[in-house]
C-alpha cells in the first residue's frame, strides 16, 4: 500500500489491528495514490459532463470486480465522490524530473525573448524535426506567472489544430520552469517584418494587408467558436510560416490560403472564456477602451479592435501610443495616419473595426464575408495562378531545351557513326588486295563422315 521505507511494517500492522475493514483501507490507499489531475477551465461543459459520466461508470465496474458482486449502492456513492475535481492540483514544484528538455531536444539558437520567458529553436532528437520551445522565467511556482503559463497550456490543449493558430505539441515542468513545445514558424513574427520595413522605409501593400487581415480573422473565428477570446492580438503575437508555392497542393481548398505566407496566432497567455471571463489586460497600445473600463460584455469585439490596429501597424504607420491624447483619439474611432494610399473601402472597414461602440464592430464571420476581403482573396488567387503559370512556362522551356539537346546529341552520334562507315568503305575500295585477303587465301575445310 505504501511506497516509502517501512511501508511493509505499516501494512502488516494495519491488517493485524483492523482486519474487518482491511478492504476499506486498501480502497483508501488506492485513492491516495491516484495521480493528481489539473482542471482545464477552458474545456467545454459538454466534454466535462461526458468525461465525468465515463469515469463514474468505469469506477462502478471496477468496484463490482473488486467486491465480486457485493452491494452496488455503496459503490455508487464512492464513484460519485471520486469524480469531483481533486482538492490539490499539480504545481511546478511537484513535476520535477530529469531534464526532458536536455534529453529530448538539441538547442540550436535563441529566437525570441519576452515578458514570459525565452523561445528557443530546437531539434527533437527522436524525429529530427524543428520545434519552438518556450521556457518560462524563474520563479513560477505559486505566482501569477504560473497561472498565466498554465492558462496558455490549457488554451492550446483545448483549441487543437488550425492553419492560422500556432500548433501546440506538449508542455511540461522542470524545476521552476514551464516549457511549451510549439510549432516552429520559420518567418518570425509580424513585429519583425514591421521593424525591418520601418528600417527600409517600406511597408506591406494593400493586397498584403488584406491578406493579413483575412488570415488572422480566420484564426480568430476558430478561437471565438470555442467560446474563447485571445485578448492580446498584436504584431509580436502573429507568427509567420513561409512555404513554397508547390506545397499548396496539399492544402484544403476551403481554407482560402492563397499565398506562400501563412499568418498564425500565437502566445495564448491572456486567453479567457467569453462567459465568466478572468481578464488579464494585454498591451495597452492595442487595448480596447471598454476592456479598460472593465466592461467584458463584448470581449470578442476587443479582439477585432486589436486586429485592426495590428493591420494599421503593418501598413507603415508610426508606433502606436501607449497613452495620451492620440491614444484617446484612436478609442474615439480615429485611425492613425497611414503613410500610403489605401482604398476608401478598406479604410472604412478598418475604421469600423475600431468603432467606439463594440456592438457596431464586425464579427469574424462578418469580416470573412466582407466584399473588401472577398475581392482581396480573388486577387490573391489570380496572383497565385499567374505565378503557377509562370513556373509552368519555365518548365516547358526547360523541357523544350532538354529535348533539343537530346536530339542534337543523337544527331552528333549518328554523324560519327556515318563517318566511320564511309572511312571503312573508302579504305576497302582503295586497296583491293585487302578484300582478297579476307576469306580468299584460306583452304576450304572438308568434313567427311564415315559410317
Amino acid at each position: 500500500i505504501g511506497s516509502g521505507p517501512g511501508s511493509s511494517s505499516r501494512r502488516v500492522a494495519l491488517f493485524k489491528n483492523v482486519e474487518p475493514s482491511a478492504k476499506s483501507i486498501i480502497d483508501s490507499g488506492r485513492r491516495q495514490q491516484t495521480p493528481l489531475v489539473n482542471f482545464n477551465p477552458f474545456t467545454p461543459d459538454s466534454l466535462l459532463i461526458q468525461s465525468a459520466t465515463q469515469q463514474r461508470n468505469n469506477r462502478k465496474r471496477a468496484h463490482w470486480n473488486d467486491s465480486c458482486g457485493e452491494d452496488m449502492e455503496a459503490s455508487d456513492g464512492e464513484g460519485e465522490e471520486e469524480v469531483l475535481p481533486p482538492s490539490k492540483r499539480i504545481t511546478m514544484m511537484e513535476s520535477n524530473m530529469m531534464s526532458r528538455y536536455a534529453s529530448e531536444f538539441l538547442e540550436l539558437e535563441k529566437i525570441g525573448c519576452g515578458e514570459f520567458g525565452a523561445v528557443f529553436k530546437c531539434v527533437k532528437r527522436l524525429d529530427g524535426c524543428i520545434y519552438a520551445i518556450k521556457r518560462s522565467k524563474k520563479p513560477l511556482a505559486g505566482s501569477v506567472d504560473e497561472q498565466n503559463a498554465l492558462r496558455e497550456v490549457y488554451a492550446h490543449a483545448v483549441l487543437g489544430q488550425h492553419p492560422h493558430v500556432v500548433r501546440y505539441y506538449s508542455a511540461w515542468a522542470e524545476d521552476d520552469h514551464m516549457l511549451i513545445q510549439n510549432e516552429y514558424c520559420n518567418g518570425g513574427t509580424l513585429s519583425d517584418v514591421i521593424t525591418e520595413n520601418y528600417r527600409r522605409l517600406s511597408y506591406l501593400s494593400e493586397l498584403e494587408l488584406k491578406d493579413l487581415l483575412l488570415q488572422v480573422t480566420r484564426g480568430l473565428k476558430y478561437i471565438h467558436s470555442t467560446c474563447l477570446v485571445h485578448m492580446d492580438i498584436k504584431p509580436s503575437n502573429i507568427f509567420i510560416s513561409r512555404k513554397s508555392v508547390a506545397s499548396w497542393d496539399e492544402c484544403d481548398e476551403d481554407d482560402g490560403l492563397t499565398t506562400s505566407i501563412v499568418y498564425k496566432i500565437g502566445d495564448l497567455g491572456h486567453v479567457t472564456r467569453v462567459n465568466n471571463p478572468q481578464v488579464e489586460e494585454g498591451d495597452s497600445r492595442y487595448l480596447a477602451n471598454e476592456v479598460l473600463q472593465e466592461d467584458y460584455s463584448n470581449l470578442t469585439k476587443a479582439d477585432i479592435f486589436a486586429l485592426a490596429l495590428t493591420v494599421v501597424s503593418a501598413s507603415g504607420a508610426e508606433p502606436l501610443p501607449t497613452n495620451g491624447d492620440k491614444w484617446h483619439e484612436i478609442r474615439q474611432g480615429k485611425l492613425p495616419a497611414i503613410p500610403q494610399v489605401l482604398s476608401p473601402e478598406f479604410l472604412s472597414l478598418l475604421k469600423l473595426m475600431i468603432h467606439p461602440d463594440p456592438t457596431r464592430r464586425p464579427s469574424t464571420s462578418d469580416l470573412i464575408k466582407h466584399p473588401v476581403l472577398l475581392t482581396a482573396a480573388r486577387m490573391s488567387a489570380d496572383q497565385l495562378r499567374v505565378e503557377l503559370n509562370a513556373e509552368k512556362f519555365k518548365n516547358a522551356l526547360l523541357q523544350k531545351e532538354l529535348k533539343k539537346a537530346q536530339l542534337a546529341r543523337a544527331a552528333a552520334e549518328e554523324k560519327v557513326l556515318s563517318t566511320d562507315r564511309i572511312l571503312t568503305r573508302s579504305t576497302v575500295q582503295s586497296n583491293p588486295r585487302t578484300s582478297r585477303l579476307i576469306g580468299k587465301k584460306m583452304n576450304r575445310s572438308v568434313s567427311l563422315t564415315i559410317y
